[in-house]
């Protein structure tokens, strides 16, 4: 899309049976971006990545590495061979982390998937954080410092609640990219997220993409929900 804006289908599938059950409703209709989290990549293996490449999506790859650097690095060069769009880790790893996934990722060639940072889930409250993680800032200055670093460690963007997506342009710039979870319909259920928003408003906030797990794939009609995301975020 000209406007860079993007939904990615968040595919929390247990096995590989329930994920290509999903993605056949979109044959011949649409090739949605996808996120292949722990869940699915755990159950099915390595190969899934590969076979929904095949399919001709985009991928996600969900891992939110986070080890000592030498370690995340080692891990970053075997994932850099699955051909996957964007790859991710929690920037809690500090600079030296992010950097060493960096270099782990990037293939002789210097070609590499896009790489972007945790900074908070979309499920840690502000009480959560400082009560559970002494954290004893706010979200919105905890989740800049994570950003800030990210970028100066050479990342692509983070992930961030869309309510901070704005605040992450504002310090890091608007070419650096925030993916968004926590997306829900004005009209749909929370569920277990708290710092949440509408496809609509993460448009307006400035999320470069949006990504939408149960309200596309607990939806009856799977298609006309990506579809009314699509409308209302890339449009």
């Amino acid at each position: 899309m000209e406007n860079n804006r993007d939904v990615i289908i968040a595919c929390d599938f247990k096995n590989e049976a329930e994920v290509m059950n999903f993605l056949d409703k979109f044959e011949g209709v649409e090739k949605p971006f996808v996120k292949i989290g722990m869940e699915l990549f755990y159950g099915a293996g390595p190969d899934i990545v590969r076979k929904i490449k095949a399919r001709g999506h985009k991928i996600f790859l969900d891992l939110k590495l986070h080890d000592i650097p030498n370690t995340v690095k080692k891990a970053m060069a075997v994932l850099s061979s699955l051909d996957v769009d964007i790859c991710n880790l929690h920037a809690a790893g500090t600079k030296e982390m992010m950097t060493a996934a960096l270099e782990g990722l990037t293939r002789p060639d210097g070609t590499r998937p896009l790489l972007i940072a945790v900074t908070q889930l979309t499920s840690t409250s502000e009480e959560r954080m400082q009560k559970e993680l002494l954290i004893n800032e706010t979200i919105e200055n905890t989740v800049i410092k994570y950003a800030q670093n990210a970028k100066e460690a050479g990342l692509d963007g983070v992930v961030c609640s869309p309510l901070e997506a704005e605040l992450v342009k504002k310090n890091c710039g608007k070419e650096f990219l925030t993916v968004t979870p926590g997306i829900r319909f004005a009209d749909g259920e929370v569920g277990d997220q708290v710092r949440i928003t509408t496809p609509k408003r993460a448009k307006e906030i400035g999320s470069d993409y949006i990504v939408v797990g149960r309200p596309i794939t607990a939806s009856e009609d799977p298609v006309a929900a990506y579809r009314r995301c699509v409308e209302e975020f890339c449009k």
